[in-house]
């Protein structure tokens, strides 16, 4: 446990050293609002209606700047497998599969664990907990508006969710 939260906790404070790094001294408040459009899947065996095919999925890992796709399935709403990028290391990653975005296992995420709470909240998820950040995408319990009970996906980098799957 210790092994897997080491490289992530140093991976957050590198990344909230940048950022803080980003924010001028003077700078003044504004409020900004961003639109976030969530593309969901239903967690099942099969990728659901409206999804990139595997072919589609592995063009979409090449356009990443990865050249060869090993052990890729759908599992758990997100296209799983393993890739050899330029640097020739093998990496384990997921791709969206309706976005066809990739995200790496070993990633640092834009987001905090208070940030995808809130973006989760904003797009009308409600009781969002057990936020946890894990093989390059964040995953968290809520509740529907109708109030059904949801596990959730959700991208790392602008807190969309990904895949969805009835708890």
């Amino acid at each position: 446990m210790i092994k897997r939260l080491l490289p992530l906790l140093i991976g957050l404070s590198v990344c909230s050293v940048a950022l803080a790094q980003d924010m001028p001294a003077t700078a003044q408040s504004a409020t900004t609002t961003t639109q976030t459009t969530t593309t969901v899947s239903t967690w099942t065996s099969q990728p659901p209606a409206g999804a990139l095919n595997e072919e589609a999925i592995k063009t979409a890992i090449a356009d990443a700047g990865y050249k060869e796709v090993k052990g890729l399935k759908f599992k758990d709403g997100v296209w799983r497998g393993k890739a050899r990028g330029g640097n020739k290391q093998w990496v384990e990653l997921a791709v969206g599969p309706v976005s066809g975005k990739v995200y790496v296992n070993d990633a640092p995420s834009r987001l905090n664990k208070d940030e995808v709470a809130a973006k989760l909240a904003a797009a009308g998820y409600q009781n969002v907990h057990d936020v946890e950040y894990e093989h390059g995408l964040w995953s968290a319990d809520a509740r529907t508006r109708s109030g059904s009970d949801v596990d959730l996906l959700v991208d790392p980098d602008d807190g969309s969710v990904v895949a969805k799957s009835r708890d």
